[in-house]
């Protein structure tokens, strides 16, 4: 880590109690509150100055309400300085309604419409879903890519097609790091990485390697990678907390990452673990 504080740009805290997270009935880990309080205790080894919540999937149609309870949790904690909620970007210009409510809150900083769990191969390319993403610009917000690997290649055809938005890849594309697979995610990746209004999130690496067995050893070809592709001035550290308890600690992670990143010098640090983080997200 860097002398100063880090920004965390990858936060997730929810309550089944109060919203309605499907995703969460599979994993009895996860399937409970995960507060503020909690990511306080995880991080108490490490100096998280900012974080960026982003959304939790929850049933659509409560991710205004997700965006108004980080709002509201903010005012007590101002190291959150952005949101990253859900929008039915599918809709095409249908989504203005909700974009338009997001414009008048200063902490909303993007939108993440997850990809990844879509049944159709090809709905990042589907008409009305690039018009919802193209109308962003117009509201100065980003969009967080949220695949696994095998989406790679019709992700960079969607963000050919909107020049304009501002993109950051999370948890590096989602390579199989379990399976210590490289190709193809490595040869798009660095295509994705030559269109430059793309950043990368080097965040979730754990939760694809083997969960019980991982090193990192297995993590730092990927790491690598990343930044041969994306330098160090597109690259932005994520905790991807508490999805990553699932295979690790937050302190584990970090320190899997200080060690992958040893021989860089402070102000390379710093932008991967700050600066980066700071100027894509308008903080």
């Amino acid at each position: 880590m860097p002398s100063s504080g880090i920004i965390d740009s990858h936060l997730h805290l929810w309550d089944p109690n109060q919203l309605r997270y499907p995703w969460l009935d599979e994993l009895p880990l996860l399937n409970r509150p995960y507060l503020l309080d909690d990511y306080n205790d995880a991080t108490v080894e490490v100096s998280v100055d900012k974080m960026i919540f982003l959304q939790c999937e929850c049933i659509f149609d409560q991710c205004e309400s997700e965006a108004a309870r980080i709002t509201e949790l903010a005012k007590n904690d101002q190291r959150i300085q952005g949101i990253v909620p859900w929008a039915p970007l599918e809709l095409g210009t249908g989504a203005r309604d909700v974009l338009d409510r997001y414009a008048q809150n200063p902490l909303i900083k993007g939108v993440r419409r997850i990809i990844q769990f879509e049944p159709a191969s090809d709905f990042c390319l589907q008409p009305g879903f690039i018009k919802g993403v193209e109308i962003l610009s117009h509201y100065n917000f980003s969009f967080d890519i949220c695949i696994d690997h095998t989406q790679l290649s019709n992700t960079i055809e969607l963000v050919k097609k909107c020049p304009d938005v501002p993109f950051i890849l999370d948890h590096i594309g989602k390579p199989d790091i379990k399976n210590k697979i490289l190709d193809p995610w490595k040869k798009e990746l660095k295509e994705l990485s030559d269109l430059e209004n793309v950043a990368c999130k080097i965040s979730g690496l754990v939760t694809e390697a083997d969960h019980a067995e991982w090193t990192k050893e297995d993590l730092k070809p990927y790491i690598d990678n990343t930044i041969e592709c994306f330098g160090f001035d597109r690259i932005v550290f994520g905790g991807d907390w508490p999805v990553c308890l699932q295979a690790s600690n937050y302190s584990r992670w970090v320190e899997t990452l200080d060690w992958a990143l040893k021989g860089c010098s402070e102000q390379e640090l710093r932008k991967i673990y700050r600066d980066n983080a700071e100027r894509f997200y308008r903080l």
